[in-house]
């Protein structure tokens, strides 16, 4: 089954039929082909499986997670993709990254949002644990969804990491979590998620070593 669910995760992502001047991949989600340009300079240019995962799941679990209407946001926004699925679902969307992948990430968003969806997208600078009150007050941002794939690696920012979902994240605030397991640094960081929040794997794909999790602050699950 896991081989199965895999095959059609991975089934969604086609290619140029002819080499273009710009690298580019195309996805099949939310009823969209959506194409994404790349950058092979950095990691967070590059779309990874994690990311399909997320978006596979949104896409056929839409009725369990509505996303119309409701405020999201992704973290470590990469490239885009999720954002734009999440977009296409019907959700208001902050997409977030480092100031030096923004240029991508808003040609990507708006690239395959525009005239698209109900609510349009917007891009906005996140680095992990800092300004954090300046940029997203406490007071006035909520976000019924946080959105992250693939943001725990070997990089030296896991606490910064940390410390960003403990500030987005509201008492009634949902976390949909793609993590692919490389190290033992990753294990140990799951662990110290969960002095924090509640932690349910959702979805599990061994062939792809990726987990899906929902979060939600401690004590706080939903049934």
């Amino acid at each position: 089954e896991d081989e199965q669910i895999v095959a059609e995760i991975m089934g969604r992502r086609f290619f140029p039929d002819l080499l273009t001047h710009k690298t580019w991949e195309g996805f099949r989600f939310a009823g969209h082909e959506i194409r994404i340009t790349e950058a092979t300079d950095c990691y967070g240019a590059v779309v990874w499986p994690s990311a399909l995962v997320l978006c596979y799941f949104l896409e056929t679990n839409s009725k369990q997670y509505n996303l119309v209407d409701k405020n999201v946001i992704e973290i470590g926004a990469g490239t885009g993709l999720v954002s734009i699925v999440a977009s296409l679902l019907g959700a208001f969307v902050t997409a977030t990254d480092l100031p030096e992948l923004l240029g991508n990430l808003q040609h990507n968003v708006l690239q395959n949002t525009k005239q698209k969806c109900k609510h349009q997208p917007c891009v906005k600078e996140l680095s992990w644990g800092i300004d954090l009150e300046k940029n997203f007050p406490r007071s006035s941002c909520h976000f019924d969804y946080i959105m992250a794939a693939d943001v725990v690696y070997y990089h030296p920012f896991l606490d910064e990491l940390l410390l960003t979902f403990d500030h987005l994240c509201k008492n009634d605030t949902v976390i949909l979590w793609a993590m692919k397991f490389r190290l033992e640094k990753e294990n140990q960081f799951v662990e110290r998620f969960q002095t924090l929040f509640d932690l349910e794997v959702i979805s599990n794909f061994p062939s792809l070593n990726i987990a899906l999790y929902k979060a939600m602050r401690k004590g706080r699950m939903e049934a």
